[in-house]
């Protein structure tokens, strides 16, 4: 079995370390000095040598030659994490009096030593505080806040820093041209930049790229870590400027379909919006653009981070969303003439008792029915919608583009979501059927459901009178235009608006909706938006 790349060309001397000359500097002076401290702290992210810097001092501390993995007996190496408890650290404590076997000192190299539980620390820190002449320890951690105060100040401490992307990517190119791996610059340095300064990682991605027959290409790499290309990402951006909402959750949709993880898509908007920003070609305002550098940094830790991300963009494509778009839901909300149902009471209906009709104001029928429903009526209806069931429509009419937002609005008096996913998907209209073709498969896939089609069907019937065979398929959906264009569905019991003013004293007026508010429901519908 072979050996990692990160293994093999792990540094031996403290020449050969890249990118902590600070420390290695100061360390090799107190070397040739002889003023050796009692205990060292390494603190600093993954991969940035603390490790081999630990080991490299303790074998020169005492003189002894580092040339492989293999460790001396007087160097004891401890991993924290999975020698945590008080008793292996008493254990210690009292092995740190045994003289060295051969070696000047007795160098104990602690990893991630913030995993130490409270009572370890306790029972390390007189040890450490007062070791033996013959004892030198060297902690390592890459959380350094997570340590006692009483433990830090008892050690000498070495910051570590992430290495510069240039330093990374020269380091890699040796390595390949060591190892004989063709890799092209732009791929080496996309390998370095996704190490984050961690030599441990960037050499890791380098060795899973070497199996490549060809040279390895920046696509090669981008394909490898699921990084969308950056013309990509550079569109999703004008569209997010541009107030597209609909152009947004198709490209999402899309970069999903291609394999993307939002987490990744997230960072990588968050590094290209802070990269126009530092260049001052912005093209969202400032206003937009510090918010959403805010939200894209939540998206990894989301427990859904692909709608989270859905749901910021969208947030801050419709805030600011042209007047002429946004105008388009109010408008809607108006009854086209035609269809405006007649604001007349039928005798029928006046000779009923105010109370009957205060307490029931959403029990009746349309006007177009000649009287108005009972109590033990309303809960049939529901009843037989719920179970796909079919009742008496409240009206005749042949099933078209006109026709079709009264199916939508008697949907929504009951059925909210399928009423939101309905009203996205585009309406094709034949003799004894209908077609909706919806922009995501997994709104066609809610479509298709048994009950859903059996709800559809039924609420289709009431209104027209017609039984329609219902295919769901997906394809474009509804433009924006067309989405503005539709006619919002009205109120449950709009119908009987005049009847119930009769009976009760007017409802307190709704709150206004605000821009983003009013486009999110001309687009998704009421039913999605949610109050905080």
């Amino acid at each position: 079995m072979g050996q990692a790349l990160y293994r093999t060309h792990r540094p031996k001397k403290m020449s050969e370390i890249v990118g902590q000359e600070h420390i290695t500097t100061t360390l090799a002076r107190a070397l040739k000095k002889g003023t050796i401290s009692h205990a060292y702290l390494f603190t600093g992210p993954r991969g940035t040598g603390k490790t081999s810097i630990a080991r490299i001092l303790a074998h020169e501390i005492n003189g002894l030659p580092y040339e492989d993995d293999a460790m001396h007996l007087d160097i004891i190496e401890i991993d924290a994490a999975s020698n945590r408890r008080i008793d292996e650290i008493r254990d210690l404590r009292d092995k740190v009096h045994i003289a060295p076997t051969s070696a000047k000192y007795k160098v104990y190299i602690i990893d991630e030593v913030h995993m130490l539980t409270k009572e370890a620390f306790n029972a390390l820190l007189k040890t450490l505080e007062e070791p033996p002449a013959h004892v030198v320890f060297i902690l390592a951690t890459t959380e350094v806040h997570k340590l006692p105060e009483t433990i830090i100040s008892r050690t000498q401490r070495f910051a570590f820093k992430p290495v510069d992307l240039p330093q990374v990517a020269a380091h890699l190119r040796t390595i390949a041209k060591m190892e004989g791996i063709k890799v092209a610059d732009d791929a080496l340095e996309l390998i370095a930049a996704h190490g984050q300064g961690s030599f441990r990682d960037s050499i890791s991605l380098l060795d899973q790229m070497r199996n490549h027959e060809a040279e390895v290409t920046l696509a090669d790499v981008q394909a490898n870590l699921g990084i969308a290309p950056a013309t990509m990402i550079a569109e999703l951006i004008t569209t997010v400027a541009a107030h597209n909402a609909v152009g947004v959750a198709m490209s999402l949709q899309h970069m999903q379909d291609r394999g993307y993880e939002p987490a990744q898509v997230a960072k990588q908007l968050g590094q290209a919006l802070r990269q126009t920003l530092l260049e001052g070609k912005s093209e969202l305002a400032h206003a937009q653009l510090l918010p959403l550098l805010s939200k894209l940094i939540e998206v990894p830790a989301s427990p859904d981070p692909r709608t989270y991300l859905e749901i910021i963009l969208l947030d801050c494509a419709l805030a600011g969303t042209p007047q002429s778009v946004v105008a388009a839901a109010p408008a809607a909300k108006t009854k086209p003439a035609a269809a405006a149902p007649p604001k007349i009471m039928s005798e029928e209906v006046q000779a009923k008792p105010a109370s009957v009709t205060a307490a029931h104001p959403s029990s009746f029928k349309k006007p177009t029915a000649p009287a108005a429903k009972t109590q033990s009526e309303a809960p049939a209806q529901e009843t037989a919608i719920k179970k796909g069931e079919t009742s008496e429509p409240s009206s005749t009419a042949t099933l078209d583009q006109a026709v079709w937002p009264k199916v939508l609005e008697r949907i929504k008096q009951k059925y909210s979501t399928l009423y939101s996913i309905a009203r996205v998907a585009k309406p094709q209209f034949a003799p004894g059927q209908i077609t909706l073709e919806s922009g995501f498969a997994f709104h066609q896939k809610r479509l298709n459901e048994k009950k859903n089609k059996e709800i559809l069907a039924a609420c289709i019937q009431q209104v027209t009178g017609e039984s329609m065979r219902i295919n769901c398929v997906v394809g474009k959906g509804q433009s924006a235009d067309e989405l503005a264009a539709l006619p919002a569905p009205l109120p449950a019991a709009a119908d009987s608006e005049q009847i119930h003013a009769v009976a009760t004293p007017a409802p307190a007026p709704a709150p206004p909706k605000s821009e983003a508010v009013a486009a999110i429901s001309n687009i998704f519908g009421g039913a999605e938006v949610l109050e905080s």
